[in-house]
């Protein structure tokens, strides 16, 4: 997503009080959090909140996000802010309910199931349209699905579309005619899908930014400096740090749409974005903070998240071997490893209602380790090359790497460790030149599924290098199931995953954001942490009694 997810990988949240990815850092340290109205709250030591500034303009609401390079073409796209971003400017077919974030009708006026609950046909809203008047066609979502799809563009979210009958083939160029592909516009307003199988969580998948329509004239631009966008806001400037939104008033829905402008600004610098919450100018931080300066930190909200933070080993060479990522897996300090984390993860999947419980990774054992190493012809790890560890420059991630590099060592294993700075890090990770990476994902809705598809064979999301027919065999029969019977089948595939010692789960991450709700209605802590800008109002003001309000 997640969002996805959100989807993004690395969060890199430094806070002064929680330290990285949830971690509490020393000596400050909070008071066990609470539990309010669904919302996990951290009590930190210090000064006591003061009230902010009014907001100097209640039509523009200004939100404060990490500093990157905002990639607007969604083909393209696989960071957390930008799929909050693309909330604001594009709609797909359904979009997310802003506090369930269960599938909510968008672009889509209606829709038929077929009986065999594999053919999908979509009406298109008559009203919809892009912000600059031109109708939206059915013909603009087939367009748009088969760029996503095209295998020279290498979409990070390509393989999300499997589901659809062809789309694998396609994308992968096994097959080069678009109309294999079962999507088909039948009628300026039809759009019909046709599914390998039934897929109950389709709707929800169809939230994500990769399902949305483009407009004809930006289908072959390589840069969308400004996009012509069918969301309830479109780009109206692009300076340096800084993005302008402007509402769409041609949006189908506009009438519910309260904002009339958003200001997005981007910074690393925690104290910047600190010294813009404290004097009124920014609503919502969603980028680095320094908690400790806050003057009012009434809007500090951490809330659990389906995110999880963790490290894997890539299938590429003698690490093929699925003996030989189990005894890694075996001999690591899990305990010193999640040590600090305030919600450490034994398995993959942040546990959901309905999940079988997984059997995680949790125990150390050495002796296994060595076992494994030698019948899998490595004894005390003679012949192994040198195993690449790859981090981020980050205090934690330096802390866990040398205690992996220190157990694995101790096994016979040479180790190196390679660090890559941050805005390097996700691209380097499609290499072929370390062993073990790490990754924090959330997920793009509330399903195992948008975890598991990503260490699929073919998917382009597979960084680990994942090549295992038995998980192949059980995704592939999950996707003929429902219910019960599906969740069963794909907890089986995430087991297989922890048992071959593919993934190595640290944590489940906390979302943790700055928001006035005092004054902004419409922001939800959700799973997901995706906050829908369609739905932000400012509050109405509200006098104290007695007082008459005048303007």
């Amino acid at each position: 997503m997640k969002h996805k997810a959100k989807p993004v990988f690395l969060l890199g949240l430094l806070f002064l009080a929680l330290g990285p990815l949830g971690a509490q850092k020393e000596p400050q340290k909070a008071d066990k959090p609470v539990l309010d109205g669904g919302r996990m709250i951290f009590p930190l030591p210090g000064r006591r909140a003061e009230p902010k500034p009014a907001a100097p303009d209640r039509a523009e609401l200004t939100v404060v996000f990490s500093g990157e390079d905002l990639e607007l073409d969604f083909r393209k796209s696989y960071l957390a802010t930008e799929a909050q971003v693309f909330t604001a400017l594009y709609e797909g077919l359904f979009s997310y309910n802003p506090f369930t974030l269960e599938p909510v009708p968008a672009a889509a006026a209606s829709w038929r199931l077929s009986e065999d609950k594999k053919v999908w046909t979509f009406t298109i809203r008559q009203n919809a349209q892009f912000w600059n008047g031109d109708p939206l066609r059915a013909e603009d979502f087939l367009a748009a699905w088969l760029s996503v799809l095209d295998p020279a563009r290498e979409s990070p979210y390509s393989s999300l579309f499997d589901v659809i009958e062809g789309a694998r083939d396609y994308r992968l160029g096994k097959t080069t005619d678009p109309s294999s592909v079962g999507i088909s516009a039948e009628g300026e307003k039809t759009l019909v899908v046709r599914l390998n199988a039934p897929a109950s969580f389709f709707p929800s998948m169809l939230c994500h930014h990769s399902f949305s329509p483009i407009h004809p004239s930006m289908l072959n631009l390589e840069r969308w400096p400004a996009p012509i966008s069918n969301g309830p806001f479109y780009v109206s400037e692009v300076r340096d740090n800084d993005v302008y939104l402007a509402k769409n008033e041609r949006y189908w829905d506009a009438d519910r749409v309260s904002l009339k402008r958003i200001h997005l600004y981007f910074t690393d610098d925690a104290e910047e974005s600190t010294a813009m919450w404290n004097s009124g100018e920014a609503r919502w931080i969603a980028g680095n903070v320094n908690l400790d300066g806050l003057t009012d930190r009434g809007g500090i909200m951490v809330n659990p998240m389906f995110a999880t933070h963790y490290y894997y080993t890539r299938s590429t060479g003698p690490w093929k071997d699925h003996r030989l990522r189990r005894a890694l897996a075996l001999a690591l300090p899990w305990e010193e490893i999640r040590e600090g984390h305030f919600l450490p993860a034994k398995s993959l999947i942040y546990p959901i209602p309905g999940y079988p419980k997984i059997d995680g990774i949790e125990t150390e054992d050495a002796e296994e380790a060595r076992r494994l190493l030698e019948e899998a012809g490595f004894p005390k790890g003679v012949g192994l090359p040198e195993l690449v560890i790859r981090i981020t420059p980050s205090e934690d991630a330096d802390r866990i790497a040398k205690l992996m590099a220190s157990s694995w060592m101790r096994l016979g294993i040479p180790v190196k460790l390679d660090v890559v700075p941050y805005n390097q890090y996700f691209r380097s990770l499609k290499g072929d030149d370390y062993n073990v990476g790490s990754s924090t994902w959330i997920g793009d809705f509330a399903d195992p599924y948008t975890f598991l598809q990503m260490w699929r064979r073919d998917s382009n999301l597979n960084d680990a290098a994942n090549d295992d027919q038995d998980y192949e065999d059980l995704m592939e029969k999950s996707m003929g199931e429902e219910g019960e019977e599906r969740l069963v089948t794909l907890s089986k595939a995430e087991q297989l995953l922890l048992d071959r010692g593919m993934v190595l789960p640290v944590s489940y991450t906390p979302a943790l954001n700055v928001v006035d709700t005092d004054e902004i209605d419409g922001w939800f802590p959700n799973v997901l942490d995706i906050h829908p800008f369609k739905y932000f109002r400012f509050k109405a003001f509200k006098p104290l009694p007695g007082v008459t309000m005048t303007r």
